[in-house]
């Protein structure tokens, strides 16, 4: 077997260790005579992996206590209307801050579910930037923040929260959840797919403070987060074995170092490339200095046509997932925390010898 260097946006790269266990686990279970894929939902088993899952999750993000963790499906796309629809309503509204196309996906299935406000947007920069503190026009008495903590098609991120004055953060972390330490107690709620970091497509991890959440009762059942939390997200079946991969990749997360390990890891790997961004006027970076992302690196070259071989060649070279988003073009490298350093380092030096023949 050959694995090439995945540089893949989603679904990603994921622990060489933890497929192998998978494989090795697959057609049956330790102890259980069948696959994780075949045992019910409401067994004994299934049950103890969920806790388990729930658990490493929570250690690896030191939740404190009265947070839960939910695994929902739908991915952020069906989060962008559960938040307002659950956290909104009479005499309630919330501030919204665009930094790039999946806040603006956001922002616009809010606008249908509740009374949201603009507190910022960087689209008159390209969306190549998080806004300064002072751009912020936060509303007094507002339920909470929403903000998009990484954005994957501009290679854009907070490098630290947004300062609200103590109104609660929500956040789509769907790209970097579990890349670094975070201040958890800024958050009534995140939320992610775990199809970057975490595990296969299919499941949404949905991290709560419990009093934050509303109890309205005029909500579709299935759409109400406390339906979720009081059967302990089996209300419904859930992708047990999505579930289940994401515990198998929490546990290597804490082999790795927690996520100050992971953290480490990743500013390496983000370094390398930067680092041959910058030693050029070949590649045109496109986030700003301060905003970059350690987990998507967006750039350009100086024509679509160096671009299109560029992209031939890295595949020669085995690298796949580095065309940029559909909407705005260019390159783009997802670094998230299962990739390798090899296959980072290997890309650096790629783009080196690229830009010698070609600048």
């Amino acid at each position: 077997m050959t694995r090439i260097h995945n540089f893949n946006a989603g679904p990603a790269v994921l622990p060489v260790e933890v497929l192998e266990r998978v494989r090795d686990e697959l057609v049956e279970f330790p102890e259980a005579g069948m696959s994780v894929m075949e045992m019910s939902h409401r067994s004994k088993t299934f049950e103890a992996i969920l806790a388990g899952t729930v658990e490493r999750m929570s250690e690896l993000l030191a939740l404190p206590d009265g947070y839960k963790v939910l695994f929902l499906q739908g991915g952020a796309s069906l989060q962008f209307s559960m938040v307002p629809m659950n956290l909104l309503g009479e005499g309630r509204y919330a501030d919204y801050i665009l930094t790039g196309s999946w806040g603006e996906k956001a922002w616009k299935e809010a606008q249908k579910a509740g009374d949201v406000h603009l507190a910022a947007c960087t689209q008159a920069d390209n969306f190549a930037r998080v806004p300064d503190v002072a751009e912020l026009t936060l509303t007094p008495g507002a339920s909470y923040v929403h903000f998009t903590t990484n954005e994957t098609i501009g290679g854009v991120q907070w490098q630290s929260e947004p300062e609200t004055g103590g109104v609660p953060l929500v956040a789509d972390a769907s790209s970097d959840i579990l890349s670094r330490p975070i201040a958890v107690e800024k958050y009534g709620l995140i939320y992610a797919g775990a199809q970057k970091n975490l595990g296969p497509s299919g499941v949404t991890v949905v991290i709560a403070r419990e009093d934050f959440l509303s109890d309205r009762a005029d909500l579709p059942t299935m759409l109400n987060y406390r339906t979720h939390l009081k059967a302990n997200s089996l209300y419904n079946t859930p992708n047990t074995f999505g579930i289940y991969m994401i515990g198998l990749v929490c546990e290597w997360m804490q082999k790795m170092g927690g996520l100050q390990g992971v953290a480490r890891r990743n500013d390496e790997k983000a370094a390398l490339i930067y680092a041959a961004i910058d030693e050029t006027d070949f590649y045109r970076g496109h986030a700003e200095l301060g905003s970059r992302s350690r987990m998507n690196v967006t750039w350009r070259l100086p024509s679509e046509e160096l671009e299109k071989q560029f992209l031939r060649e890295a595949t020669q070279n085995q690298m796949t997932g580095l065309a940029g988003h559909r909407d705005v073009g260019g390159l783009r490298a997802s670094l998230y925390n299962a990739l390798p350093i090899e296959s980072a380092q290997a890309l650096a030096g790629f783009m080196r010898d690229f830009a010698q023949r070609n600048g």
